[in-house]
């Protein structure tokens, strides 16, 4: 794991074990940037901000920068009342991809706030197949059904469980590569 990974992981979990998630705006563009600014703090300068900057990821091209800032309003505005319409707002906010890196690791921390505050449920992470998560992710901006399937089977109740918690963690950043180091 480079020693940046290592860091923003450390971080991640000292944002739970601190209780500091509890005090943040839950699906909320402001608190996705809460929590991206907590995971990437002094390690990235652009922490916490809106990108500025046009990105893609093996093809696909996220938001134009030109118009995220009213794509992100729009999504914030989006309804969380039940598992199929907070799905559609994080797929929403994955096509969005506000920063220039860490999305992925933040976005999966910030669903599961919604989760968490909506449904009091979480996704127990360490269950989901990386390999099917990424395959329903690439295809969800045209269909959700294979997301919403493969997370809803792994959604627990035990939202306090700490294990589930720092293993969901270390999950999420597996799914971007990084592995930590024993």
């Amino acid at each position: 794991m480079k020693n940046i990974d290592k860091l923003s992981l450390e971080n991640a979990y000292r944002l739970f074990e601190r209780g500091d998630i509890d005090k943040l705006a839950i699906g909320t563009t402001k608190g996705l940037q809460q929590i991206h600014d907590y995971l990437f703090k002094n390690l990235y300068p652009f922490s916490g901000k809106i990108r500025t900057q046009n990105i893609a990821k093996g093809g696909f091209r996220f938001a134009n920068a030109l118009y995220l800032k009213e794509a992100l309003v729009k999504i914030e505005q989006m309804p969380e009342n039940n598992f199929e319409e907070i799905i559609a707002k994080y797929i929403e906010m994955n096509i969005a991809h506000p920063f220039m890196e860490g999305n992925g690791r933040s976005m999966r921390i910030w669903l599961d706030m919604i989760l968490k505050k909506r449904l009091s449920k979480v996704v127990n992470w360490q269950l989901v197949d990386k390999t099917r998560y990424m395959q329903a992710m690439e295809r969800s901006p045209i269909n959700d059904l294979e997301l919403r399937v493969l997370l809803e089977v792994h959604l627990t109740t035990d939202i306090n469980n700490r294990e589930i918690i720092i293993k969901g963690i270390e999950q999420s950043y597996y799914f971007e590569g990084y592995k930590k180091e024993e």
